[in-house]
């Protein structure tokens, strides 16, 4: 059975889509810069068992790139009318870098469709940033941006990545995927949607706002992180301190990757993540109850300091 790839008109946008299999729904969300694609090898191993489904968020890959609102609300919310078009309602997300951001979000706005979560290598769980993301957001950047992003300066830069692997120099995984979500931003409408992406949820210090303070409201959904021990974009200390916020989560730190463990080693995380779909129960979250819960917890003292979120994130609970 071949991946189905289709387009779905959502409030005149049209979203690129991939769908395979049949089963219980897990929905594969990419992170910043990539496109549905990036889960192609997983989806061949998944679909056995499971419906995936894997979406170009908006002003990614396929899918349009209008001027529009690129926050993580936004996007979750996307996400969410994208499951009520293809008959979905009940789901497990597993969202790569700014995909668990919006995992995270679209469970703080729509628990009851929520069955799982997965976090791999995600952001907005803490402050630390790669300069590599942080330099986007100084004023100006576009315009350098622009600059580099030119057929004439990829060729070169191609041609020296070439002949670097051809004298046995290489970079991995982590390159190979870097080096593929810079070629993307070619495209001066994907370019223009990754800057507001980047600049809605990054200061040149870092990440604006943390979930942390907010994740206790998912102690009932079944959670597993994933993280590669060598991830130089987002620390795996942010892994770790999910995971001790989240009581009963699932931890689990690739030794021998990077920012991309689901790529690094896509067989294992294929297995790792079917043991925790076999193993876990699909929760059940009732919307009244999750609000019930913040109410309470929001009446006595928090279990950790909350993060300070400026205004221009208000109502996002998680970055990359």
């Amino acid at each position: 059975m071949s991946i189905c790839i289709r387009d779905v008109d959502l409030h005149g946008h049209m979203i690129r889509v991939r769908t395979q299999g049949s089963g219980p729904v897990i929905v594969l969300i990419h992170g910043i810069t990539h496109s549905s694609a990036t889960w192609d090898p997983l989806i061949a191993l998944l679909s056995t068992r499971f419906t995936v489904i894997a979406p170009d968020l908006l002003g990614h890959g396929s899918s349009a790139k209008p001027v529009s609102d690129y926050s993580l609300g936004e996007y979750a919310t996307s996400v969410r009318d994208l499951l009520v078009v293809l008959g979905h309602s009940r789901v497990t997300l597993v969202g790569h870098s700014l995909g668990g951001g919006v995992a995270m979000q679209f469970v703080h706005q729509f628990p009851e469709m929520c069955e799982r979560m997965v976090l791999v290598a995600s952001g907005g769980l803490g402050r630390e940033l790669s300069p590599l993301l942080r330099l986007p957001t100084l004023p100006g950047s576009e315009w350098l941006l622009a600059l580099l992003c030119t057929p004439r300066l990829t060729s070169t830069l191609d041609g020296a990545s070439r002949a670097l692997g051809r004298v046995g120099v290489r970079g991995g995984v982590d390159l190979r995927e870097v080096w593929r979500g810079y070629l993307s931003l070619l495209d001066r409408d994907a370019r223009n949607a990754f800057l507001r992406t980047v600049r809605g949820l990054v200061d040149l210090g870092g990440q604006r706002a943390s979930a942390l303070n907010r994740l206790y409201l998912a102690e009932n959904l079944p959670t597993l992180i994933v993280w590669g021990a060598k991830d130089a974009l987002i620390p795996v200390e942010h892994a770790r301190a999910a995971h001790a916020v989240l009581v009963g989560s699932r931890l689990e730190i690739f030794d021998d990757s990077g920012h991309f463990p689901h790529l690094d080693s896509f067989s294992r995380f294929a297995d790792v993540l079917v043991d925790f779909m076999h193993a876990t129960e699909p929760a059940r979250i009732d919307a009244l109850h999750f609000g019930m819960l913040a109410q309470r917890r929001s009446s006595r003292a928090p279990a950790i300091m909350p993060s300070i979120e400026p205004a221009s994130t208000e109502g996002q609970i998680a970055i990359s």
